[in-house]
């Protein structure tokens, strides 16, 4: 009878019929105790670290750039004050060499089996995932953006292939109209369209066509910086050098044939048409789309963690910082600094089986607001808050050429030595120590 049965059965396996233990596939290809999405600050911050911790290939860098920009410098390369080569370094020579690189793309994440799916369909697994991914960029949200880009005065500091563009079309402009747009959703770096601004007006003075000039801003937010304490320095810094600030102006189309950018009001959802002769553009953005995907984001699509800790609010091994996270604080790479601390900590712990208080995030932030060549208003603050966290003992919303030097040349070099390699986690130590020195300001 066993014979007979084995022989009839034998053709169905044949087939394909084979037993569930024979078609199971392998949770992952590869797997790892870390695995890091994103080889940004965040990510090569957190990465270094922890690889140092645990030692050889026990760590995953997943990203597919060879490249690595430090894009806070892309401003002063569109200001004509820094080459586009200062802001670039290869990939590889950042990495931690404990770590591996997997040079792929990140398509889902699968928190219930702890598996990272690659673009080529591998699968990365994981005893703990920090997600790092930064934001996307949306061009295609701005109708006829993507095709104008870099062409006939239409440019953005947001983009390593037209932040040269925007010094060239500075210098060639010889009058007319400069438009300035901010987007209706939070981009990465929101002081940056901001600062180009200023930096533009400035050299139109110095070129010589100010007077001949109309530098607009066209600003799709209700005021032209979020914490009232900087922002109205600024604003009266924009009346006093003849910038136009127009706000609720959201843009939604580039006519480049025609140099007109269309602008809808979002208070009273009236379309305008303004001619350019120069326009910067500071994209709308928003989070991955493999983060919604994954079922690892909140409601908007950000990776949903704790406020505080970092840690996934579901998924208890699962961190994020930087741009992709729910944070709610300014997206720039000085609040990855203060979370890369919080969130090294508390993974730490768990690495080591601690348990021990969590280090806990207070939104800290800052926005360097270049207002010109040797002017820098130094913003330092809480983004959960709105309160001043400023490090100096002096009023932070004075402009100086000292602030100026501090972020144009040194910050830079904190930046690649310091906070790459995991060394760097904010100057909370320099703010605490200067307190007693600090007065109180209006």
């Amino acid at each position: 009878i066993m014979l007979a049965l084995r022989t009839r059965l034998t053709p169905l396996y044949a087939r394909g019929f084979a037993t569930a233990a024979e078609t199971k596939k392998p949770a992952a290809d590869k797997a790892y105790k870390v695995v890091v999405i994103g080889g940004g600050p965040g990510g090569l911050s957190v990465s270094s670290t922890v690889s140092k911790l645990l030692g050889q290939s026990q760590v995953a860098v997943i990203e597919p750039s060879k490249v690595h920009y430090y894009q806070p410098l892309w401003t002063y390369v569109g200001g004509g004050l820094k080459s586009f080569s200062e802001s670039e370094r290869p990939m590889g020579e950042l990495i931690s060499p404990q770590a591996d690189w997997i040079q792929n793309k990140v398509t889902k994440v699968n928190a219930e089996e702890n598996t990272v799916t690659l673009a080529d369909g591998k699968r990365i697994g994981y005893d703990y995932l920090v997600v790092a991914a930064g934001i996307q960029v949306n061009w295609d949200n701005i109708k006829g953006l993507k095709n104008a880009l870099g062409k006939n005065g239409v440019t953005s500091n947001y983009s390593a292939d037209s932040v040269q563009k925007t010094w060239q079309f500075i210098q060639e402009f010889k009058g007319g109209n400069a438009l300035f747009t901010f987007p209706a959703t939070p981009p990465k770096c929101p002081g940056a369209p901001t600062k180009i601004t200023f930096l533009a007006e400035e050299a139109f003075r110095n070129l010589g066509v100010r007077e001949k000039t109309n530098v607009i801003y066209n600003h799709a937010g209700a005021k032209i910086f979020g914490v009232d304490h900087y922002g109205k320095v600024l604003q009266r810094l924009a009346d006093e050098r003849g910038i136009q600030t127009n706000y609720f102006h959201e843009l939604i189309e580039i006519k480049a044939d025609d140099k007109e950018a269309i602008f809808r009001n979002n208070q009273t959802k009236d379309v305008k048409t303004f001619n350019y002769d120069m326009i910067h553009v500071a994209p709308p953005c928003g989070p991955p789309a493999f983060i919604k995907e994954s079922n690892i984001g909140d409601a908007a699509g950000w990776v949903d963690v704790n406020k505080e800790t970092t840690r996934h609010n579901k998924y208890s091994n699962i961190f994020a910082l930087g741009d992709c996270s729910s944070l709610p604080t300014s997206k720039t790479a000085a609040a990855i600094t203060a979370e890369s601390g919080v969130l090294k900590h508390n993974l730490i712990a768990d690495l080591e089986g601690k348990t021990v208080e969590p280090a806990k995030y207070d939104g800290y932030t800052s926005c360097p607001l270049i207002v010109g060549r040797k002017q820098l208003i130094l913003a330092e603050f809480s983004g959960y808050t709105g309160t001043p966290m400023e490090t100096f003992p002096v009023d932070q919303r004075q402009i100086s050429s000292t602030a100026q030097f501090l972020n144009k040349e040194i910050i830079p070099e904190i930046y690649w030595r310091e906070l790459l390699a995991g060394n760097w986690t904010g100057p909370s130590k320099y703010r605490e120590a200067m307190a007693p020195f600090r007065g109180k300001y209006d």
